[in-house]
């Protein structure tokens, strides 16, 4: 649980870039993630190149503080799959996991939403050159946090029903 409750939403980053092997480990706590039907609709697209993720962070206006970020993952789900209807459902499972385990490798990240908001979706997909049946779900900037956070327990008693 300590990972669960040190992921918080990290914007400031140092210089320092991420090894590679961190960010394989990020992605395959993504991919073990559930979805319908097994479905694993899920594709990552990760920017390293300077230039690439500033026009990335330009998408949005929420996503502008993303330019200083030494990765950007871009994780996009397919349309082609059985159950299409749940890969932005599946995804939002991945990148959960994806946002814990950055944590967990003792980085920093934040999840910025892009689905289902179709102009951002369309930007991104013409900038990282996606094939039509792969739409981009959100971005998620990660790195070396520049200023640490506390863990946070969220916990409100009050908005739990038990039904016995």
């Amino acid at each position: 649980m300590d990972a669960i409750f040190r992921r918080r939403s990290i914007r400031h980053y140092t210089d320092r870039p991420v090894e590679k092997e961190k960010i394989t480990q990020i992605l395959k706590a993504a991919m073990a993630a559930p979805s319908a039907c097994n479905q694993q609709p899920w594709r990552f697209y990760v920017v390293t190149d300077r230039e690439t993720i500033a026009t990335l962070a330009a998408v949005s206006p929420y996503s502008t503080f993303a330019a200083s970020a030494p990765v950007l993952i871009v994780p996009a789900f397919r349309t082609d799959c059985e159950l299409p209807e749940f890969a932005p459902i599946d995804l939002s499972a991945a990148v959960e996991n994806l946002w814990v385990e950055t944590a967990a490798q003792g980085l920093g990240g934040v999840w910025m939403g892009v689905y289902p908001r179709t102009e951002r979706m369309a930007k991104i997909a013409a900038i990282l050159k996606m094939p039509p049946q792969e739409k981009p779900f959100a971005m998620f900037s990660l790195g070396y946090a520049a200023r640490e956070k506390p863990p946070a327990c969220r916990y409100h008693e009050d908005w739990v029903r038990y039904i016995e």
